[in-house]
Protein backbone atom coordinates (compact mmCIF):
# COMPACT_ATOMS: atom_id res chain seq x y z
CA UNK A 1 0.00 0.00 0.00
CA UNK A 2 1.08 3.12 -1.15
CA UNK A 3 1.42 6.38 1.38
CA UNK A 4 2.37 9.12 -1.57
CA UNK A 5 0.46 11.83 -2.26
CA UNK A 6 -0.54 11.77 -6.25
CA UNK A 7 -1.00 14.76 -8.73
CA UNK A 8 -4.34 12.50 -9.91
CA UNK A 9 -5.83 9.64 -8.23
CA UNK A 10 -9.10 7.33 -8.74
CA UNK A 11 -11.45 7.27 -5.78
CA UNK A 12 -13.19 3.48 -5.55
CA UNK A 13 -16.75 3.92 -4.29
CA UNK A 14 -16.08 3.11 -0.50
CA UNK A 15 -14.09 6.67 -0.54
CA UNK A 16 -16.85 8.52 -2.77
CA UNK A 17 -19.48 7.29 0.03
CA UNK A 18 -17.08 8.29 3.01
CA UNK A 19 -16.11 12.02 1.35
CA UNK A 20 -17.78 13.87 3.89
CA UNK A 21 -16.11 12.47 6.89
CA UNK A 22 -12.30 12.56 5.36
CA UNK A 23 -10.62 15.55 7.43
CA UNK A 24 -7.28 15.83 5.73
CA UNK A 25 -7.00 16.47 2.14
CA UNK A 26 -3.49 15.28 1.53
CA UNK A 27 -5.15 11.91 2.09
CA UNK A 28 -6.74 12.49 -1.32
CA UNK A 29 -4.76 13.02 -4.55
CA UNK A 30 -4.94 16.71 -5.78
CA UNK A 31 -7.39 15.97 -8.79
CA UNK A 32 -9.72 13.06 -6.91
CA UNK A 33 -10.78 11.00 -10.23
CA UNK A 34 -14.42 8.75 -10.09
CA UNK A 35 -14.99 5.89 -12.65
CA UNK A 36 -18.72 5.40 -14.57
CA UNK A 37 -18.44 2.11 -12.63
CA UNK A 38 -18.62 4.14 -9.11
CA UNK A 39 -21.18 6.27 -10.50
CA UNK A 40 -23.09 2.75 -11.50
CA UNK A 41 -22.35 1.48 -8.42
CA UNK A 42 -24.01 3.92 -6.59
CA UNK A 43 -27.06 4.21 -8.89
CA UNK A 44 -27.92 0.80 -7.17
CA UNK A 45 -27.99 1.84 -3.73
CA UNK A 46 -31.22 4.00 -3.75
CA UNK A 47 -32.93 0.97 -5.28
CA UNK A 48 -32.20 -1.65 -3.04
CA UNK A 49 -33.35 -0.25 0.31
CA UNK A 50 -36.84 -0.17 1.94
CA UNK A 51 -35.67 3.20 4.27
CA UNK A 52 -37.05 5.98 3.26
CA UNK A 53 -33.78 7.79 5.14
CA UNK A 54 -31.03 5.63 4.23
CA UNK A 55 -32.71 6.28 0.20
CA UNK A 56 -32.72 9.64 0.49
CA UNK A 57 -28.84 9.38 1.92
CA UNK A 58 -28.09 7.14 -1.03
CA UNK A 59 -29.61 9.64 -3.70
CA UNK A 60 -27.57 12.22 -2.29
CA UNK A 61 -24.04 10.35 -2.49
CA UNK A 62 -25.21 9.87 -6.20
CA UNK A 63 -26.19 13.27 -7.21
CA UNK A 64 -23.53 14.86 -4.89
CA UNK A 65 -21.11 12.21 -7.39
CA UNK A 66 -22.46 13.48 -10.07
CA UNK A 67 -21.87 16.85 -9.63
CA UNK A 68 -18.52 17.04 -8.56
CA UNK A 69 -17.02 14.78 -10.98
CA UNK A 70 -16.37 13.94 -14.75
CA UNK A 71 -15.84 10.09 -14.31
CA UNK A 72 -13.90 8.44 -16.23
CA UNK A 73 -15.51 5.69 -18.43
CA UNK A 74 -14.95 1.92 -18.75
CA UNK A 75 -13.59 1.78 -22.16
CA UNK A 76 -11.52 -0.88 -24.21
CA UNK A 77 -8.25 0.40 -22.60
CA UNK A 78 -10.43 -0.25 -19.52
CA UNK A 79 -11.81 -3.65 -20.45
CA UNK A 80 -8.48 -4.77 -21.46
CA UNK A 81 -6.71 -4.32 -18.39
CA UNK A 82 -9.71 -6.01 -16.99
CA UNK A 83 -8.60 -9.34 -18.05
CA UNK A 84 -5.24 -8.74 -16.28
CA UNK A 85 -7.09 -8.10 -13.22
CA UNK A 86 -9.48 -11.21 -13.56
CA UNK A 87 -6.38 -12.84 -14.09
CA UNK A 88 -4.35 -11.70 -10.96
CA UNK A 89 -7.31 -12.28 -8.56
CA UNK A 90 -8.07 -15.72 -9.73
CA UNK A 91 -4.02 -16.39 -9.25
CA UNK A 92 -4.60 -14.94 -5.73
CA UNK A 93 -7.81 -17.72 -5.04
CA UNK A 94 -10.18 -14.66 -5.23
CA UNK A 95 -13.69 -15.06 -6.99
CA UNK A 96 -13.42 -11.94 -9.90
CA UNK A 97 -17.24 -11.91 -10.09
CA UNK A 98 -17.79 -11.30 -6.22
CA UNK A 99 -15.70 -7.96 -6.23
CA UNK A 100 -17.05 -7.15 -9.95
CA UNK A 101 -17.16 -3.16 -9.42
CA UNK A 102 -13.78 -3.15 -7.43
CA UNK A 103 -12.18 -5.00 -9.90
CA UNK A 104 -13.61 -2.68 -12.99
CA UNK A 105 -12.55 0.47 -11.46
CA UNK A 106 -9.18 -1.31 -10.51
CA UNK A 107 -8.85 -1.84 -14.15
CA UNK A 108 -10.05 1.46 -15.13
CA UNK A 109 -6.87 2.66 -13.01
CA UNK A 110 -4.53 0.61 -14.15
CA UNK A 111 -5.53 1.30 -18.00
CA UNK A 112 -4.37 5.07 -17.23
CA UNK A 113 -1.88 4.46 -14.85
CA UNK A 114 -3.52 5.75 -11.91
CA UNK A 115 -3.37 4.61 -8.36
CA UNK A 116 -6.61 3.75 -6.63
CA UNK A 117 -7.43 5.51 -3.47
CA UNK A 118 -9.84 3.64 -0.79
CA UNK A 119 -11.17 3.42 2.59
CA UNK A 120 -11.24 -0.47 2.03
CA UNK A 121 -7.78 -1.38 0.69
CA UNK A 122 -8.50 -5.43 1.05
CA UNK A 123 -11.09 -5.29 -1.51
CA UNK A 124 -7.56 -4.58 -4.36
CA UNK A 125 -6.01 -7.36 -2.34
CA UNK A 126 -4.72 -9.79 -5.02
CA UNK A 127 -4.27 -7.06 -8.34
CA UNK A 128 -1.29 -7.00 -9.94
CA UNK A 129 0.25 -3.59 -11.50
CA UNK A 130 -2.44 -1.36 -8.63
CA UNK A 131 -1.07 0.64 -6.55
CA UNK A 132 -3.45 1.39 -3.93
CA UNK A 133 -3.45 3.97 -1.61
CA UNK A 134 -4.92 3.64 1.73
CA UNK A 135 -7.49 6.84 2.72
CA UNK A 136 -7.80 6.92 6.40
CA UNK A 137 -11.65 7.45 7.62
CA UNK A 138 -12.17 8.75 11.58
CA UNK A 139 -14.63 6.95 13.10
CA UNK A 140 -18.15 9.28 13.83
CA UNK A 141 -18.96 10.33 17.12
Amino acid sequence: MSRTRHQRGVLDTSTVILLSRIVDARSLPVEPIITTVTLAELSVGPLVTDDDKERAARQAHLQQAETDFTPLPFDPAAARAFGQVAASLRQAGRKPAARAYDAMIAATAISRGLPVYTANPADFTGIDNLEVVTVEIPEQA
